[in-house]
């Protein structure tokens, strides 16, 4: 992807002091639930504590994303459409998922710079590969643990929209929008709305081959 000079660059500066700030307030909280989020995860299936799978970050960067493992292990990723009756999803799953607690480990990417607390979500490569022009420029801010389309929609927005949400928010960002997401995003979660999805036509042709390849959830 092709770099640009950052705009606004005090209000930049300004975001990724709230992060780290945010993230270090978090740190306790994150490491008193990994014991927790370990011991019920172990009890309630076989497998690892995190999933991680590789996400695009800023400018096209790609690094390892790590959440609380949700899905059984081994469990095939080559349909994408979830539910809350999904098989494929722990019990221990279905309540991290519905609280977003499966994002915690997140603090750790927004704390080395990885991540931002808004933003847009981080893609799956194969997804970001196919980006119009258009659509890349939701990769030139760091990818975030809310934003603009989750509290408009989530995952219930069809897999376009959710885009032109994200280059809407990229093309109109400041602190303040950025204060009026996070303050918007707790209702967002105890509404337990747009938890799931059913994918559209161009989100399955887009991860079809990568999918074709890779048969079962990476939870190395």
């Amino acid at each position: 992807m092709l770099r640009i000079k950052a705009k606004k660059p005090m209000q930049r500066a300004i975001k990724r002091a709230i992060d780290l700030i945010l993230a270090i307030l978090l740190l306790p909280a994150f490491f008193f639930f990994l014991p927790i989020m370990a011991l019920l995860i172990k009890i309630d299936s076989v497998g690892p504590i995190f999933y991680r799978d590789e996400r695009m970050g800023r400018w096209g960067h790609p690094f390892k994303c790590w959440k609380f493992r949700t899905m059984h292990l081994g469990s095939d990723a080559r349909s994408l459409t979830l539910s809350p009756q999904d098989e494929r999803i722990t019990r221990v799953g279905q309540w991290l998922r519905k609280t977003s607690l499966d994002e915690l480990p997140q603090v750790i990417h927004i704390l080395i710079g990885q991540m931002s607390f808004v933003g847009p979500r981080p893609p799956i490569l194969c997804l970001a590969e196919k980006y119009t022009p258009h659509q890349a420029q939701r990769l030139q801010m760091r990818p975030g643990l809310t934003g603009w389309a989750q509290i408009n929609g989530r995952n219930i927005l069809p897999y376009e929209e959710r885009l032109e949400y994200d280059v809407w928010y990229v093309q109109n960002w400041s602190i303040l929008l950025d204060l009026r997401i996070l303050l918007k995003t707790p209702a967002v979660v105890l509404s337990q709305k747009g938890v799931y999805q059913k994918p559209l036509a161009t989100e399955k042709t887009a991860l079809s081959e990568e999918l074709s390849a890779r048969l079962t959830v990476n939870q190395e």
